[in-house]
């Protein structure tokens, strides 16, 4: 028997393919762009050139003052860049936090934004904007920050550190992961979501093993995009409440906390959502990978591809679970597992460990 489900799926026009890049300049003229703004952090500035060089007299300016979970300060800067300017299309290259930069203006302006990512975020197929002030990160859902292109190019994640790409690929395996059961997943998207778990399981240790693998980097961007459409369609859990609360509050690098958090989320939800599990363990076995139990199965690609697997490691303070545990408690995330203070401590100390999950988390 099929659960009852509601399928709606927001609209953004995607292009695929090696050496993409090329077709920047095109979408811009597609959406009626006359004066574009281009948002690119300073790493991305070979392919920001790139693009300026396309674009012509069609780049009104660019903006390169990115900074990850999009301080208010920020996006203000950034919206009164555009408005300087005139701008009438945004262009986000790079990351979340480029995207995330051009999100915080196309809901202040509404503006259409092409976005063209560099890693493995996500964040580029969905309406979820974000933004941090007083150290508290607050998101929320607006169809006017969706870009309406996403350009996907693996070539552009060739220069990605074999590190870099792991942490983010855990972060796109996240998504996917809480897809899987959230309560407004559809059929179609949970088996989207398995593929998608499918191929980052395969592609992420090739990826590592050899950076310059340009196959592996896109079965990885493939899974990618697919995590990015199911954290744009389908509500989130208590692991992602948790990775907004590190990063807003303690400013935590958002790709590495995901990574060190969701084996331990897994866990947490593992006796509440069996069918996800299921197909957690189905995907990975897929991919060649076998496992006891889908929070193993998490922790063991994460370890093998030298992701973080520990808060500890990536400088989160013990300290701290308490506060951070309510603050997550304070939220009140939708999640299999009803969300407790005791639990979501629990699931923070786990985290901070970072030790091999076995058994029920507490």
């Amino acid at each position: 028997m099929v659960r009852p489900f509601v399928h709606d799926v927001p609209a953004t026009r995607v292009i695929f393919a090696n050496g993409s890049i090329a077709r920047v300049a095109d979408e811009v003229h597609r959406l009626g762009g006359k004066r574009a703004l281009l948002v690119s952090g300073r790493s991305e500035a070979p392919f920001a050139a790139t693009i300026a060089g396309q674009l012509g007299d069609r780049l009104a300016g660019e903006f390169t003052d990115v900074v990850m979970h999009v301080p208010v300060e920020t996006a203000r800067q950034a919206v009164n860049a555009a408005r300087d300017v005139d701008a009438d299309v945004l262009v986000a290259l790079g990351g979340g936090s480029s995207t995330g930069i051009a999100k915080a203006v196309a809901l202040e302006t509404h503006l259409p934004v092409v976005a063209v990512p560099t890693t493995y975020a996500g964040s580029e197929m969905t309406t979820i904007w974000g933004m941090t002030e007083n150290g508290r990160k607050t998101t929320g859902r607006d169809a006017a920050v969706l870009p309406r292109t996403v350009i996907y190019d693996p070539e552009l994640t060739l220069t990605l550190p074999a590190d870099l790409s792991a942490a983010s690929g855990m972060n796109a395996l996240a998504h996917l992961v809480e897809g899987l059961y959230a309560p407004s997943v559809s059929p179609v998207l949970a088996a989207q979501a398995e593929e998608g778990v499918r191929a980052l399981a395969s592609a992420l240790p090739r990826v590592v093993a050899d950076p310059a693998d340009l196959d592996a980097r896109g079965d990885a961007l493939y899974g990618a995009w697919l995590a990015g459409w199911i954290l744009g369609t389908c509500g989130m859990g208590v692991h992602h409440k948790i990775c907004h609360t590190l990063g807003g509050t303690y400013n935590l690098a958002h790709a590495p906390t995901h990574s060190a958090v969701i084996a331990y989320a897994t866990q947490f939800n593992e006796p509440y959502a069996p069918e996800a599990m299921n197909a957690l363990v189905r995907a990975f076995g897929s991919a060649g990978r076998s496992a006891p139990d889908a929070a193993t199965a998490v922790w063991e690609l994460a370890r093998d591809i030298g992701a973080p697997t520990s808060l500890g490691s990536i400088g989160f303070d013990a300290a701290s679970i308490d506060e951070a545990a309510a603050i997550v408690f304070a939220g009140s995330p939708t999640n299999p597992r009803p969300v407790d203070l005791d639990g979501v401590r629990s699931l923070l100390g786990a985290a901070y460990e970072g030790a091999r999950p076995v058994g029920r988390l507490a």
